[in-house]
């Protein structure tokens, strides 16, 4: 099989990048390195464009027929919350004009398999302590809003043209495969704790009045290479005629509160501080975990690593 992967630079794609080299498949990666690092990637073959940009299309398509490619696992994306709020149009733009320029590269090259990065974001602020696929969507951000939409256009290009596309909605990504593929981005709950501590500072905590275990809120911590792991399943899973189920849950099923995270950290790195308490943020939900039955019956996937193991390995790679 050869592959193209977007964003395969970047802390996920990479961990998929060296899954699929090592179990023989050629891998051609798309990526603007703007997070990305090309010395992730090894031995596959770099193509360095921006997917929005006016001439991606054309690119894509070259690039899709010289390598054979016969599938395709899209990750490149932005990816802040935060930056969606304040810049709406630029996520849009990237995220949504990005996606179109694959797709319509894909129709005419020919190429009809599409593993889709989405994220848990689509769901919003759900009512329920385990959100399943089923759910009615309604995203509460634009980065939310064009993961959503970019299932859409999934949806709509398997209509048209016989798309097999296959959606996984992530949950909390964490830990590390190997070291050297470590989250740079201080961005998430466990880097951004990993820099206080390195910093010598408190890790902050935001509320700690929440109707949850222990006051603080709860979320599905999934570690990175399972996460991995489950874009390999869903790419083989397109292989198949009957096919069920385009969305899925990646997560383990359970959620940590963030002082179950801290004091997983205390334990692993030996390192025993005390936390920031601050007022809750706008916008966190007190509790979101996944449902993870669809994914386990249909692809056979289930989690192996639990938060020690996420942040045992997350540690190792920045010790």
């Amino acid at each position: 099989m050869s592959v193209l992967v977007t964003g395969g630079a970047g802390y996920i794609g990479s961990h998929v990048v060296r899954l699929l080299q090592n179990r023989g498949d050629k891998v051609v990666v798309v990526d603007n390195l703007s997070n990305g690092i090309q010395d992730r990637i090894g031995a596959a073959t770099l193509v360095q464009i921006d997917l929005a940009s006016e001439t991606a299309t054309k690119t894509l398509v070259e690039t899709m027929r010289a390598h054979e490619v016969t599938a395709v696992i899209h990750f490149a994306a932005l990816k802040q919350v935060g930056e969606s709020v304040a810049r709406p149009e630029w996520y849009f733009q990237q995220n949504i004009g990005g996606l179109a320029n694959l797709l319509t590269a894909m129709h005419e090259a020919q190429v009809n398999r599409l593993v889709f990065s989405s994220s848990a974001a689509t769901y919003g602020m759900p009512d329920v302590p385990a959100v399943s696929e089923e759910i009615l969507c309604e995203p509460i951000n634009p980065y939310g809003q064009t993961k959503l939409i970019g299932e859409w256009m999934v949806a709509n290009a398997a209509t048209a043209w016989g798309l097999r596309g296959a959606n996984l909605r992530y949950f909390n990504v964490a830990g590390a495969g190997w070291p050297e593929l470590a989250d740079t981005a201080v961005a998430n709950l466990v880097p951004i704790v990993f820099a206080a501590l390195r910093a010598g500072k408190s890790p902050k905590v935001f509320g700690t009045d929440y109707p949850t275990v222990d006051g603080t809120c709860v979320r599905d911590y999934v570690h990175v290479l399972d996460l991995a792991e489950a874009h390999l399943s869903a790419l083989d899973y397109l292989e198949q005629d009957n096919r069920p189920h385009s969305t899925f849950n990646v997560g383990t099923g359970q959620g940590s509160s963030v002082l179950e995270v801290l004091a997983q950290v205390r334990l692993t790195t030996g390192i025993n501080f005390e936390a920031d308490l601050q007022p809750r943020r706008a916008g966190d939900p007190p509790s979101l975990a996944a449902d993870v039955t669809r994914i386990r019956e249909t692809l056979g996937w289930s989690a192996s690593r639990n938060l020690k193991d996420i942040i045992d390995s997350a540690w190792a790679a920045i010790s």
